[in-house]
């Protein structure tokens, strides 16, 4: 069986759209989606929408980003308190807030956090940021010692995540795999290209495989370019040259 693992799509449908095309390539016969499906991206009402379509199939199971929750649970203070940090940001969320429905924001503030799930034998973990918390970092430097204990108590043999879109994986003492995946449509490495993760599993073992899938980014940027905030066009920046954060 393969399982087509994917995060952080941020409103890119050139993006999510090349990945979900490699995806169906590459025979995958169900996809994890594990959060950050709007903001601060080029088309988040679209992406929304798409993710709404899938996750009416058997073979989608989702699960919810901190980016989501933010959206679906906007406040005033949240806005200021991001304002501080990362105004673009800040920006982002306030507009993403405004132009999703009323529907859409009620899907994003329903999903779950994380969810458990079992194939093949194999138990498997999804989680955005870790299993601790929505927004916590695991990244290529992690060391072995925190992440155990980031992953202490946790009964899975493989804990998935996103959230920094930067691609890792790691094995722990306790022969725990923890991978991830990268992002699809907001990567953070000098690779501009989407970045999901094919999980393959057969006969109670399995196989980890991150996949860069090149994409149309000069149309995703200039999308994200013409949206009605301040800071869009340094955000579309990033699209073209990832390690360019702007916050």
């Amino acid at each position: 069986m393969k399982i087509a693992v994917m995060s952080d799509i941020h409103g890119n449908m050139e993006a999510l759209n090349g990945v979900l095309q490699d995806a169906s390539e590459q025979k995958c016969e169900q996809i994890y989606f594990l959060g950050d499906y709007a903001m601060a991206g080029p088309e988040p009402i679209a992406a929304v929408n798409k993710i709404m379509e899938l996750s009416k199939l058997a073979n989608v199971k989702l699960i919810q980003g901190n980016t989501d929750l933010m959206i679906a649970s906007f406040t005033e203070d949240l806005y200021a308190n991001l304002q501080k940090k990362a105004p673009v940001m800040a920006e982002s969320l306030k507009n993403d807030k405004e132009i999703l429905s009323v529907e859409q924001k009620e899907f994003l503030k329903n999903l779950p956090q994380t969810l458990e799930t079992e194939e093949n034998g194999i138990k498997i973990l999804l989680v955005h940021g870790s299993p601790r918390r929505n927004n916590e970092d695991i990244l290529p430097n992690t060391t072995l010692e925190m992440l155990e204990e980031i992953t202490s108590g946790v009964d899975a043999d493989i804990i998935l995540c996103g959230h920094t879109h930067i691609p890792c994986g790691f094995q722990t003492k306790n022969k725990q795999t923890v991978v991830n995946v990268g992002s699809v449509g907001r990567p953070f490495t000098e690779n501009p290209d989407s970045c999901y993760l094919i999980l393959t599993i057969s006969d109670s073992k399995f196989l980890c495989e991150h996949r860069f899938v090149s994409y149309d980014i000069k149309t995703a940027s200039e999308k994200l370019a013409k949206r009605q905030f301040c800071g869009a066009d340094k955000l579309a920046k990033t699209i073209l040259n990832p390690k360019e954060r702007h916050f």
